[in-house]
């Protein structure tokens, strides 16, 4: 077989990889004593790893004889054996197999082969929520119009954007009802695969129809759904990337985790990105780093055009906002502006989600809040962005 398949394409036999394969096969199992207790278990993590070669070679592979005879042995042998698709596999010092479409392991691979020590990755992480706010890559917190499509990130290995539509009339405000992200083709790992959110449509599958890209036995990138039509999740375990898509009310919320290599690998004609550039100064609801707050008709401290009454005063805002959040960071702030501009209580729980988000991918715990603080130093690493309660309570009195 092997001689036939070599008579038909050499050149194709020898890019294609499968003996490489085959090789570590043998040299996982040759070892191993089918009298030992552990043999089965061993057994089936060499047959793993032999099938997450044979998948890293399928396109190059394609036509060779020697390849398909693998597959088909490979999936006779873990039926014989009954070996899970799913679980550890064999390694050799110079490769480990199944972490190839594992961004984590990449420091590991890089280590062995350069011989140094490399520091762990760093992640950065983004989120948009409510009318809407941001929270860019670097930490900083905007409001922002950017009413339309817009996009969040746009880099090699990602793309996201956002549609934006205002809540109220006669407010600036405008909140997300649409979300298109672009999982790039990445080796062997995952074939291109688009994903789309609209408001009452948040799918747990691809436009597609997949729910997966790549290997099934690998996972490198898959969506998980946690409440159905409100709650999504996809993980990108290729390039270390993980997505939240939430639902409240009429609006969509989104919050990433990504590494900052993979964040920063763009070109210089995609620079408009929010979550890593923030949004233009002509876009930006807030004004010299203040959130105006719409309370009786009128918007506040800096005046602008005037809003139909929400329903809330500060203090019944104050109050709901209270319930769910314990903690006057800037999430606290962001949900009274929200409830003072559009009187809709789901924003609350959006502000609460988003600080869930939050503290479930952002890397660094001490950042989580984001405190309003006097000075000109600002808020986080941001502009002074909220006045203290207390001021707002001072500036408001005449309206209340």
């Amino acid at each position: 077989l092997l001689s036939i398949s070599c008579l038909g394409d050499c050149e194709l036999h020898t890019s294609c990889g499968i003996q490489k394969c085959t090789t570590d096969f043998v040299s996982f199992t040759s070892h191993l004593n089918a009298a030992l207790e552990d043999f089965d278990l061993e057994f089936c993590k060499a047959l793993r790893a032999y099938s997450v070669c044979t998948y890293r070679n399928s396109k190059v592979c394609r036509g060779n004889l020697v390849y398909h005879s693998a597959v088909l042995g490979i999936g006779d042998l873990m039926n014989q054996r009954n070996c899970t698709k799913n679980g550890p596999t064999s390694s050799t010092n110079s490769e480990i197999t199944h972490d190839l479409c594992n961004y984590s392991s990449h420091t590991e691979a890089r280590e062995r082969q350069g011989g140094e020590k490399t520091p762990p990755p760093t992640y950065l992480f983004c989120g948009l929520f409510g009318d809407p706010h941001l929270r860019t890559f670097k930490d900083h917190f905007q409001t922002c119009k950017v009413e339309g499509a817009w996009p969040l990130i746009d880099n090699k290995y990602l793309s996201v954007q956002v549609t934006n539509v205002p809540v109220v009339p006669g407010s600036s405000a405008t909140a997300t009802n649409k979300i298109t992200i672009i999982f790039k083709s990445y080796q062997d790992c995952t074939d291109q695969k688009v994903y789309q959110a609209m408001t009452d449509d948040l799918p747990a599958a691809f436009v597609d129809g997949t729910t997966s890209g790549g290997d099934e036995n690998t996972r490198s990138l898959h969506i998980v759904e946690k409440v159905s039509g409100k709650y999504i999740e996809m993980h990108a375990r290729y390039i270390g990337t993980t997505v939240y898509i939430r639902q409240l009310g009429h609006y969509l919320t989104l919050a990433i985790r990504m590494p900052q290599e993979l964040v920063m690998a763009f070109e210089e004609s995609q620079d408009l990105q929010l979550c890593l550039n923030g949004c233009p100064s002509s876009e930006r609801i807030d004004q010299s780093g203040y959130l105006p707050l719409p309370v009786m008709g009128k918007l506040l401290p800096w005046g602008a055009a005037s809003h139909p009454r929400s329903g809330y005063t500060l203090e019944t805002a104050t109050t709901k906002c209270h319930e769910k959040m314990l903690v006057k960071d800037i999430y606290f702030y962001s949900c009274l502006f929200d409830l003072l501009t559009t009187g809709d209580d789901n924003f609350t729980a959006a502000a609460h989600s988003a600080l869930q988000d939050v503290e479930a991918l952002h890397p660094s715990k001490e950042h989580w809040h984001i405190f309003p603080r006097s000075g000109d130093d600002g808020v986080g690493r941001d502009s002074k962005f909220f006045v203290s309660l207390e001021l707002l309570r001072l500036i408001l009195v005449p309206y209340l």
